[in-house]
């Protein structure tokens, strides 16, 4: 065999132990190793199918060349079966491409109105609704965690968790897998309710995508750590929505990561799902730090609203979508706002793919 994969072979040895480690009964008592562990034996299973396919193509071309020397009808079936070979050898070679270890994990989406007053925070809540349409098209199932309203009905801010159902055969059906390309600004050109003129504005919301961490034990947190303060929800408007102090302010002293929570109805619900939120930026954070060499796309997710900053614009007077990344355009806008987003993420895949192999060939 012409080809060395020799570095597979590792690889097919920590796919046999993890499969071991599945069949125990014990392993499934805690469920967040039996989640990591289900989801490394996802990402190394795509890799043992394709050197079995290149195994047994690379036998077959070299079995054939081996009999078209003794017998001239195998000389015919040569060419078809050495193409298959190196299209094997190919494929592996792009299974090989060192993936995001995060993509089989679930998220917490998080919305924030930016320039543009309530204009800006109405278009968070049409972020909000294609998101949620998209992943109940994907068959993802979503969870409201907080939110601002402001006073015409839109979202000062919001946050969404966002689920697989079931197990994954594979790690790129995962949900972080597709919406860790939505972090960033994102910009819309449109007429507000509020212009009386009809003149078209442009605002601005931002979006932030976290991995959520598998169970509380992934993501450490000294409770020494933590500042909570507690007080009265508010609604739109600044007015009192609770009577009891039952909204939560957790803030992590050594990183200066703020969480809030005040949805829930009490003090106990707000802290656990406040926790929540601080373990997967935590977790956010420590990956980014481990990982200095991460794709641009992941890098592109920033904290600031600022309009300048933007990873994509929604026209509405044209119909038009645009992301600035890729350079993908389409004319659909209404369809990608009621959550027909497959294209436009699969421009942002499809680079980030031509990207790592791109890297792995200058390895």
């Amino acid at each position: 065999m012409s080809e060395d994969f020799s570095a597979v072979e590792p690889m097919l040895a920590e796919h046999a132990e993890i499969e071991q480690a599945l069949a125990d009964p014990g392993v499934h008592a805690d469920a967040g190793k039996a989640k990591r562990l289900g989801r490394r034996y996802a990402e190394l299973t795509r890799v043992v199918s394709a050197y079995t396919a290149w195994r047994t193509a690379t036998d077959d071309a070299e079995a054939a060349a081996e009999l078209a020397e003794v017998d001239e009808s195998f000389a015919a079936e040569l060419p078809t079966l050495r193409k298959a070979a190196d299209d094997a050898a190919e494929h592996l070679r792009t299974v090989l491409v060192p993936q995001d270890p995060d993509d089989g994990r679930d998220v917490i989406l998080e919305i924030k109105a930016g320039e543009g007053g309530e204009e800006s925070a109405l278009f968070a809540g049409d972020l909000l609704r294609m998101y949620l349409r998209y992943a109940e098209r994907r068959g993802w199932s979503t969870q409201l965690i907080s939110a601002t309203e402001s006073d015409l009905g839109g979202y000062k801010d919001v946050a969404v968790a966002v689920k697989t159902r079931g197990s994954l055969d594979d790690p790129s059906d995962g949900v972080w897998a597709s919406l860790k390309y939505e972090g960033g600004v994102h910009r819309v050109q449109r007429v507000p309710v509020t212009e009386s003129q009809g003149r078209i504005h442009t605002s601005a919301a931002g979006v932030l995508v976290l991995p959520e961490a598998d169970d509380p034990g992934e993501v450490e947190i000294d409770q020494n750590d933590l500042r909570i303060d507690v007080y009265r929800s508010s609604g739109p408007g600044g007015q009192s929505v609770n009577t009891t102090d039952s909204a939560v302010r957790i803030t992590h002293v050594p990183t200066g990561i703020v969480v809030s929570m005040q949805n829930e109805k009490s003090q106990l619900q707000n802290r656990e799902q406040a926790m929540r939120v601080l373990r997967a930026r935590l977790l956010a954070a420590r990956q980014q730090e481990a990982a200095a060499a991460a794709s641009a796309t992941r890098r592109s997710q920033v904290r600031t609203v600022d309009r300048s900053e933007r990873i994509r614009t929604y026209n509405y007077p044209e119909n038009r979508i645009a992301d600035h990344r890729t350079g993908f355009k389409a004319y659909n806008l209404d369809h990608v706002l009621d959550g027909d987003l497959a294209a436009v993420i699969a421009s942002a895949v499809e680079l980030d793919a031509a990207e790592r192999l791109a890297a792995a060939a200058h390895a």
